[in-house]
């Protein structure tokens, strides 16, 4: 019988699934280690209840840590064994893996593994080249792994798709319930370890072109350059067939699967969710004839490297149990 990682590397292995994404860098998620097995929670007190009422994006990011914790096990020699939603009685339990038989990792469970600590969403403006076609594919076959459908969009559906984010931007900053929210999120604060630091803000757009969240709306920093964007994004949708939790924890794990795999490919990469944060706006994305919905938008190019955002510590997230 195959012996379960003990909990030290499997502390490690949680550590590693907290450089996953999450909205605003809210880290929405909490973990338990128990005889070989993490039980991955969502953290609802860290939901961003102006922006995410219904907890979507919130299991998205969760999701994505769940990927990443699987990659980390992985990497470890251990084949993880994943259980979506396991208790009904518990419904912040995301997801359980447990630690199944030794193998030796794969060289794409390294390379994605070695992407975990390279990958930072980055806000700059990216090299006016195209992304190679067969790169797409390597893309949009990460996506179909996890069960989602990755879609590279067209001139016209890019341009629709940039007109949407910027109505979606506009409606938001329109609100001050959001521009509260997100003013907690990017207060500047020492030692802080959570939310979206000015290094992390980018330049903003000059010719306010690029849909991406303006997280210096609040907290304005006069030292902000003004850079100019390129003209033609590439842009691509990631979609799931259904729209229920365990599609939003599906979504997660794609689209975490999908930025690893950028990042190997010298990818740069921006999650863009303002589209998908209005109802009325992601209706415009989401196939609902086919039940497709449209779960997040992604930037992808060329670029200098981003800044890494904090994280939060292993006792801020991992729960103990009492001997």
């Amino acid at each position: 019988m195959t012996t379960p990682l003990d909990e030290q590397t499997l502390a490690r292995c949680v550590q590693t699934a907290a450089l996953a994404p999450s909205l605003h860098n809210s880290q929405p998620w909490r973990f338990r280690i128990a005889d070989g097995t993490v039980d991955v929670f969502a953290d609802r007190n860290r939901q961003l209840e102006v922006l995410d009422p219904a907890g979507r994006e919130l299991l998205i990011s969760v999701g994505a840590a769940v990927f990443t914790l699987r990659l980390a096990i992985g990497a470890q020699g251990r084949i993880p064994q994943l259980t979506v939603l396991p208790d009904p009685e518990l419904p912040d339990l995301v997801a359980r893996i447990r630690t199944g038989r030794a193998t030796t990792p794969s060289a794409q469970v390294s390379a994605l593994t070695a992407a975990i600590t390279a990958r930072h969403t980055n806000r700059r403006p990216f090299a006016d080249a195209v992304v190679p076609a067969d790169s797409m594919e390597q893309l949009s076959v990460a996506a179909a792994q996890e069960g989602a459908v990755l879609t590279r969009a067209s001139a016209v559906s890019r341009d629709t798709i940039i007109g949407l984010g910027q109505a979606a931007e506009a409606r938001l900053r329109a609100r001050g319930s959001y521009r509260a929210e997100l003013g907690r999120w990017t207060q500047p604060r020492t030692h802080r370890r959570d939310g979206i630091p000015p290094t992390a803000y980018g330049p903003w757009d000059a010719m306010e072109h690029m849909p991406l969240r303006d997280f210096g709306l609040v907290h304005r920093q006069p030292s902000r350059p003004t850079e100019r964007f390129e003209a033609h994004p590439t842009i691509a949708v990631l979609a799931t067939d259904g729209d229920a939790p365990p599609d939003w924890i599906r979504a997660g794990q794609a689209l975490q699967r999908v930025l690893l795999t950028a990042t190997c490919l010298h990818l740069a990469t921006t999650p863009i969710s303002q589209p998908v944060e209005i109802p009325a706006v992601r209706e415009m994305l989401t196939d609902t004839s086919s039940n497709r919905w449209a779960q997040m938008i992604i930037r992808l190019g060329y670029a200098e490297p981003a800044a890494a955002t904090p994280r939060r510590t292993l006792d801020d997230i991992l729960e103990r149990l009492q001997p």
